[in-house]
């Protein structure tokens, strides 16, 4: 299993993919990995490349409030690009996730949480609203990690149940 927090740490809230790796790291059980990366597409794909589950976390600019939450999975249909239009990264995490998906390469899970943020200034600070945000998301990632490996545990279970 992979946490990867996405984003540039001196960019204001696109900060917070790296905060919630780091709080999630603290936290995580053995078996999970746990990555800060600056979100460049393919480097997403060849860091998710082999594993089962993955939940990347990074800063989005959807419209919504400072601090709104998305949960997206990937398996669910395609990840809408406006959601990291004004992202710093070269090719954006849709465009990687769309393009793992043509090339039959995502994981077998794949989930995305976007933190609306407001400030992607040069220098800035994380807003007080993201800050928060960033704390209820590190919760969420955990449950998931904690609802995967359940997952994981049955689905074994029943194959070594076989003959």
């Amino acid at each position: 299993m992979l946490v990867i927090g996405i984003g540039n740490p001196y960019r204001g809230d696109d900060a917070v993919g790296f905060l919630v790796a780091q709080r999630v790291r603290e936290r995580a059980p053995d078996g999970v990995t746990v990555l800060q990366c600056p979100g460049e597409g393919v480097a997403l794909m060849e860091a998710w490349k082999g594993a089962d589950a993955v939940i990347l976390v990074d800063a989005v600019h959807a419209g919504k409030a400072p601090g709104s939450v998305y949960r997206l999975d990937a398996h669910e249909g395609p990840i809408p690009a406006n959601f990291f239009h004004y992202s710093t990264h070269a090719f954006s995490v849709a465009e990687a996730v769309e393009l793992a998906r043509a090339l039959n390469q995502l994981p077998s899970r794949l989930v995305i949480y976007g933190i609306e943020g407001r400030d992607f200034e040069a220098g800035g600070e994380l807003s007080h609203e993201v800050a928060k945000a960033a704390q209820r998301v590190v919760e969420r990632v955990l449950k998931d990690i904690d609802s995967f490996q359940h997952a994981s545990v049955r689905f074994a279970k029943r194959c070594t149940s076989f003959p």
